[in-house]
């Protein structure tokens, strides 16, 4: 295995993606997250970026659900037990990768 990223081939999705800017990347990283946020693309209100999430949430349930063969419902409830036990009780700040980093750059 290469210790090089490998990334999601967005070549088939090129048409879709037409006009549209990057937001967020995540990355797996030793039991935790990687995240490069870039709020600009959908402007200055935060709940925004929640709005996105959620979004983001329903699409991972349907992978979810067609990855590991499981009803789409049954992946989005545990996606949202997930969420819930990481607010309820975060993970070690010393446990976590680097913070959050935010794209300056323009679009």
């Amino acid at each position: 295995m290469t210790d090089k990223p490998i990334p999601i081939d967005l070549v088939p999705f090129a048409e879709a993606l037409g006009g549209g800017h990057e937001v967020l990347r995540v990355w797996a990283k030793d039991g935790g997250t990687l995240c490069f946020v870039n709020p600009r693309p959908l402007g200055a209100d935060p709940a925004l970026f929640g709005i996105a999430m959620v979004d983001v949430i329903r699409n991972a349930a349907s992978t979810y659900a067609k990855a590991i063969g499981v009803p789409e419902d049954e992946a989005l409830q545990r996606i949202w037990m997930g969420l819930d036990a990481e607010r309820g009780a975060p993970t070690e700040d010393d446990a976590l990768p680097p913070a959050v980093v935010v794209a300056r750059k323009e679009d």
